[in-house]
């Protein structure tokens, strides 16, 4: 059996609440997936924000707003002007003025981002895989859904 939470952090006494050991359990967890998965992304030239601006790109299809990518981003980026930035520094996207409204800046991926997400794809699913392999399927979908729960129920 994995130690429990309170191990892990050495915490003397018992969590004050269920909710509050739910909740330390999931950042430390989040934690501890997220610098894996920066690992891989370091190999590659890019961090976790750059890494998921691309792959909204890429699912779109077409240029974007960046406040809309912004959006739709996993981590809130608060700094999206940065990263497109940096991004624009390495040759992963482009950036226009849109036609129809000046103030609106839309980004594109460049064929060498294309062609780095591609080359990333397999580590990336052989990563999840991996850092998830001692979870059955039926317990991901049951987290899935509750982590589902969990999000529609904080306030804005």
């Amino acid at each position: 059996m994995s130690p429990s939470l309170r191990n892990e952090l050495k915490k003397r006494n018992p969590f004050d609440s269920v909710e509050q050991e739910a909740m330390l359990a999931l950042m430390r967890t989040t934690d501890l997936l997220e610098n894996r998965l920066a690992r891989l992304f370091r190999e590659h030239g890019l961090t976790l924000t750059q890494y998921n601006v691309l792959r909204i790109l890429r699912g779109e299809g077409q240029p974007m707003p960046c406040l809309e990518v912004a959006e739709r981003m996993i981590q809130v980026a608060p700094a999206i002007t940065r990263v497109v930035d940096q991004l624009l520094k390495l040759k992963l996207i482009t950036k226009t003025q849109s036609s129809s409204d000046r103030r609106v800046f839309e980004i594109e991926l460049t064929p060498a981002a294309s062609k780095l997400l591609t080359k990333m794809d397999q580590p990336v699913l052989d990563l999840h895989a991996s850092l998830l392999s001692s979870v059955k399927q039926s317990d991901l979908r049951a987290m899935i859904r509750t982590l589902e729960i969990v999000r529609s129920s904080v306030p804005d």
